[in-house]
C-alpha cells in the first residue's frame, strides 16, 4: 500500500484540527481530497509527509512510519504545498539543479532536470529568474521539483489555486499524465477538476471524513435524489407543492421553482398534475443532473 493513516488525530494546543481519521491510499490511483477552508486538509498533507506530527495514531508511506523514518519517507514523496514557496531569484533550471542536490542525485541530476523540464512545459521558460515567470508558470516548476526525484507518491495542495482557465486545463492535464504510474492525493475547490480526473473522493468536514468513493457512488449516496426546475406563469400554492412525494425542499426566484427530493421516481408527472389541478401552467420543466458540488454542499453544510 503507498499510504496509510490509522486513527490519526492532531491537535494544536487545545485545537483539534483532525479527528481520528483513517484512510488508504493505492498504487496508481488519483484522490481528490476535498473540504471546506479549515477542515484539515493541509494539515493531513503535512502529516504524511513529515513536516508536523500527529497527536494519536499512525501513518505509514509505502510501508514507513512517517514518525520513526521522516527523511525516507520524504523520498518516497513529491509535495506540492499550497503556497508553493520558491526561491524567486534563482533561475529555473538553477532552482531544479539545486533541489536535484538535496537529493543527493549525482551526474544523474542534469538528465532528470531536462526531463522533468520537458515534461513540465518550461521549455520556453527555464532560462528566466522564477521571479519574472508567470503563476501558472510557477506552478510548474513547483510540480517540476515534486518529481524530479521521481517519488512513488505526489501530494498537492490545491495546485491550480489564482490560474486562469486555460492555465487550470494545462495543469490538469499534467496531473492526469503524472498520475499514470504515481499515486496522487491532491486537494482542491475546483469539483469539475475532481470529476475529471480523480479516480476516488475523499471529503474531509471538521476534522472527520465524511465521505470516500468515486464520484458516481457520492452521487448515489446523496440524501437528494433528483433536482427539478420548473417555471410557472403566476404564483402557485407553495404548500401544496411541497406535499407531493418525495419533496424535501423548495427554492423560489420569481415564478422558477427547485424542487429537490429524496425518492427515486420521476416527480414531473406529479407536477404536471399539480398545474393541472391548481390552474397554473408549466412554462418549462427540466430535471437537473446531481454534480458533485451539490453533493459537497449537503455533506460539508
Amino acid at each position: 500500500m503507498s499510504i496509510i493513516l490509522q486513527n490519526v488525530t492532531k491537535f494544536y494546543k487545545s485545537a483539534q484540527a483532525v479527528n481520528n481519521i483513517s484512510f488508504t491510499l493505492n498504487p496508481g490511483e488519483i484522490v481528490g481530497f476535498i473540504g471546506p477552508n479549515g477542515a484539515g486538509k493541509s494539515t493531513t498533507m503535512k502529516i504524511i509527509n513529515g513536516y508536523i506530527p500527529q497527536t494519536v495514531g499512525k501513518v505509514t508511506v509505502n510501508g514507513i512510519d512517517v514518525l520513526e523514518n521522516p527523511v525516507d519517507v520524504r523520498k518516497n514523496i513529491g509535495y506540492l504545498p499550497e503556497n508553493n514557496p520558491l526561491y524567486l531569484n534563482m533561475y529555473v533550471k538553477e532552482y531544479l539543479l539545486f533541489v536535484a542536490g538535496l537529493y543527493k542525485m549525482g551526474e544523474n541530476k542534469h538528465r532528470r532536470v531536462e526531463e522533468m523540464v520537458q515534461l513540465t512545459g518550461l521549455n520556453a521558460e527555464y532560462k528566466k529568474k522564477i521571479g519574472a515567470l508567470s503563476k501558472g508558470y510557477r506552478q510548474r516548476v513547483g510540480l517540476a521539483q515534486a518529481l524530479v526525484h521521481d517519488p512513488s507518491i505526489l501530494i498537492l495542495d490545491e495546485p491550480t489555486s489564482g490560474l486562469d482557465p486555460n492555465q487550470i486545463v494545462e495543469i490538469r492535464n499534467l496531473i492526469s499524465e503524472v498520475g499514470k504510474s504515481k499515486t496522487v492525493l491532491m486537494s482542491t475547490h475546483i469539483m469539475q477538476e475532481v470529476e475529471a480526473i480523480c479516480d476516488r473522493i475523499i471529503v474531509i468536514n471538521k476534522g472527520e471524513i465524511v465521505a470516500d468513493g468515486t464520484s458516481e457512488n457520492l452521487k448515489a449516496a446523496s440524501d437528494i435524489k433528483q433536482t427539478i426546475v420548473v417555471e410557472f406563469d403566476k404564483e402557485i400554492n407553495a404548500t401544496a407543492l411541497a406535499e407531493i412525494k418525495d419533496v424535501v425542499s423548495l427554492k423560489k426566484h420569481e415564478n422558477l421553482w427547485l424542487i429537490e427530493t429524496t425518492g427515486d421516481v420521476d416527480i414531473r408527472p406529479l407536477v404536471f398534475r399539480f398545474a393541472v389541478e391548481n390552474n397554473v401552467t408549466i412554462l418549462s420543466q427540466q430535471k437537473k443532473e446531481k454534480k458533485l458540488e451539490d453533493v459537497f454542499r449537503e455533506l460539508t453544510k
